[in-house]
């Protein structure tokens, strides 16, 4: 079986692109004014290109965000050091299987779009509970977002998903073909991903796949609650709405106990 961390280097080039043309920024006012609300720094897992770290830092937040993607740090350095944020945001390479912070750390652990997802097998993210639970402090919260109801995602092979200009009329086209497959036994969900990227003559085909793992919100809780947390909020927007299983939004706030 995959591994979930496969896949994200390729997609890097063009993680922000597509995230532009779908989901947007319609979550970070939600992470911004949980962060906001506490003292001390926050930590984010699954940190990437920073579309959630970046607008934090520059609302005042003290952030530390985790990667395991070089390439996807590579981008959220150079924008950190753009922004001038390099103050407020610090960024590391590691593995939130095994967090390498003190206990008690943090006030607040964001796991933001469906991160805990790409831990495909069941002891992976026992492993990330039990390391989330060590460093925060007593009190603390613990915010998720899953993808919602991936298995029930219809298949499809080869379809034109969004095409457009990365880095404006000087930069390159790109097209995105996309095949979706499911492996409902373990219940993942697979995208293979083609960025066809046209520049001028050139051409070129960027192919990887990305493999994500799905767990309703209820058995989440579960795995919460065993690992020590107990469930504060479900919600079904990013304005507070209240969750229920056909919402578009799954999150969960979990208070470390």
């Amino acid at each position: 079986m995959a591994e979930g961390h496969e896949g994200w280097d390729e997609y890097a080039p063009f993680y922000d692109w597509e995230n532009a043309r779908t989901l947007g920024r319609r979550d970070v006012p939600f992470w911004r004014t949980l962060a906001l609300q506490q003292d001390g720094p926050v930590l984010e897992l699954g940190c990437g290109t920073g579309r959630i770290s970046i607008p934090l830092a520059k609302a005042g937040v003290s952030l530390v965000g985790i990667d395991r993607s070089d390439a996807m740090l590579a981008h959220a350095r150079h924008r950190i050091r753009r922004g001038r944020l390099t103050n407020q945001a610090r960024l590391l390479r590691g593995d939130i299987r095994s967090l390498p912070f003190r206990a008690s750390t943090f006030p607040l652990v964001m796991a933001p779009y469906g991160v805990l997802q790409s831990l495909l097998r069941e002891r992976d993210l026992a492993a990330t509970l039990q390391a989330v639970a060590r460093v925060l402090k007593p009190k603390a919260t613990f915010g998720i977002e899953l993808v919602a109801d991936l298995p029930s995602w219809d298949e499809y092979k080869k379809r034109v998903s969004l095409t457009g200009w990365r880095g404006g009329r000087r930069g390159s086209h790109v097209t995105l073909v996309e095949t979706v497959r499911q492996d409902r036994a373990r219940r993942l969900t697979i995208f293979d991903q083609q960025f066809i990227e046209r520049s001028g003559t050139q051409r070129r085909t960027h192919s990887f796949s990305l493999t994500f793992r799905t767990l309703s919100v209820p058995q989440m809780a579960r795995r919460l609650e065993k690992a020590g947390f107990e469930i504060s909020t479900l919600l079904g927007d990013y304005r507070g709405g209240p969750w229920d299983p056909r919402a578009d939004v799954w999150m969960i706030l979990a208070r470390r106990c």
